[in-house]
């Protein structure tokens, strides 16, 4: 895999609440940075980004706003923030954007969305990212970002096949910290990712069905129980892939989330907006790859079929 060059432009799909944030750290640090933006065109790009943080508040007076990827040139590394309800857009939106020498950065939930993009840049121009933030875009061009804010990134290989730590994915995380941004780097994308679904899984499911943030589920005895027995069965499905998480990481994301400042999930704040939910990448593609391993999750089988009757009637579609 070949070195990225050494100035760098980056392209920022989906200026929500983590493209947002973490697109406005690197323009602060002095990367040259390019925003795809939809309904917040116009206010970006009069008025710029506000970013509301515990690590400091800051604002960016003017940004490179555009609203069409036609219009944006082209860039070493696209970072996509855009939910994982908007991918069949990607096709579209990624390769007039990506330079012939650039890597797409996926900032999404959930597994199963790296091979999607490796079939039309390759296996080798994909790297996943991991964001543990709480963070929401709560007006036009503003973010509030509360707590956390790391970023653990992988490089993607065919079928998931661990890749280590080439050299380009050093001069990304190089990039990032010198942004601000805590980031570290995994040589396995799976067991990264079904790491984090530990915690996706359990609690954006269950703040839709509870109608809760994160501060009254771990406070509540029979949501908290509930939490942990589904974390453990994520912790299944792992294993049957030949991932194997540690006990330890349930008790250490339990611990983590009653310190965290009360957060509602970004599964619970499309469901009050009546957007649809990301099941896909987080509960669907995970359950397949489990029974492709030979095991049913039935507790987060029932989760997801749950999700998808609160989906379908939150949003209006007649049951077929």
């Amino acid at each position: 895999m070949s070195l990225l060059p050494e100035t760098r432009r980056y392209a920022v799909l989906g200026t929500g609440a983590l493209g947002g944030f973490y697109g406005a750290k690197l323009q602060q640090a002095g990367f040259d940075v390019h925003f795809l933006l939809h309904s917040d065109y116009e206010q970006v790009r009069q008025k710029g980004l506000w970013v509301q943080s515990c690590w400091g508040d800051f604002h960016l007076p003017q940004v490179k706003a555009h609203a069409s990827v036609m219009d944006m040139p082209a860039c070493t590394e696209v970072i996509v923030a855009l939910k994982a309800t908007q991918n069949a857009l990607l096709p579209q939106l990624i390769p007039p954007v990506l330079a012939e020498s650039g890597v797409v950065i996926l900032l999404q939930n959930g597994l199963g969305v790296e091979p999607e993009i490796a079939e039309y840049v390759g296996p080798e121009r994909v790297i996943g990212g991991l964001c543990f933030i709480s963070s929401n875009k709560v007006g036009p061009g503003h973010i509030h970002h509360l707590d956390y804010g790391p970023i653990l990134l992988a490089q993607y290989g065919p079928d998931y096949a661990a890749q280590g730590i080439p050299p380009r994915l050093e001069q990304v995380q190089a990039d990032f910290q010198q942004a601000g941004i805590p980031t570290s780097l995994s040589p396995d994308l799976m067991m990264a990712r079904w790491q984090k679904l530990v915690w996706n899984i359990p609690f954006n499911g269950l703040s839709v069905v509870f109608n809760a943030d994160t501060q009254q589920m771990i406070g509540d005895p029979e949501a908290r129980a509930l939490a942990e027995t589904l974390m453990q069965e994520v912790v299944q499905g792992a294993a049957a892939c030949d991932r194997h998480i540690p006990d330890s990481v349930i008790e250490q994301m339990l611990a983590n989330t009653e310190k965290m400042a009360p957060y509602r999930t970004s599964m619970k704040i499309d469901y009050e907006r009546k957007r649809p939910l990301e099941l896909q990448a987080i509960f669907a593609n995970p359950l397949r790859y489990a029974r492709q391993a030979g095991i049913h999750l039935p507790r987060i089988e029932m989760l997801h079929r749950q999700l998808q009757v609160l989906d379908r009637l939150n949003r209006g579609i007649p049951i077929q």
